[in-house]
């Protein structure tokens, strides 16, 4: 039987993206992206929200693309799986970690999180924002 292994996620970053890179030298960025959901309480019908927290990582050039374009505060688009990673904390606990692991990163919006914007896909189609802004996009 089939599997599917696919996550769609549009949020705001929480903070500015962290770059590092592997011993070999492969880029790698870990990306904090919140995803809202709202709805009224059926009993008081108050306007309640809620906040949930996904940790993204994001390979080679789309990573380093991320690094120089994505700041806190801005949305993106992410299109990935989701992986899961097993590590020991200092104590010697087992602990799990769920991630996104990033195929394609599509920034939304512009520098200030508005307007259209330039995507970071597949190494092959990488494309930063125009210099002008947003406004030079012909569309």
């Amino acid at each position: 039987m089939a599997s599917l292994n696919k996550v769609f996620v549009l949020g705001n970053l929480g903070r500015d993206p962290e770059l590092r890179h592997t011993a070999s030298g492969r880029a790698v960025a870990t990306l904090r992206l919140a995803t809202n959901e709202s709805w009224t309480d059926r009993e008081t019908q108050e306007r309640r929200e809620r906040t949930e927290w996904h940790q993204v990582v994001v390979w080679g050039r789309q990573a380093e693309n991320c690094a120089q374009y994505l700041q806190k505060g801005r949305q993106a688009f992410v299109e990935g799986k989701l992986q899961t990673r097993k590590w020991q904390d200092k104590d010697g606990n087992d602990r799990y970690t769920t991630e996104i692991v990033a195929d394609r990163v599509q920034f939304v919006g512009g520098p200030g999180g508005s307007g259209g914007g330039a995507g970071a896909g597949t190494d092959e189609d990488m494309m930063p924002p125009p210099p002008g802004g947003d406004e030079d996009i012909p569309f």
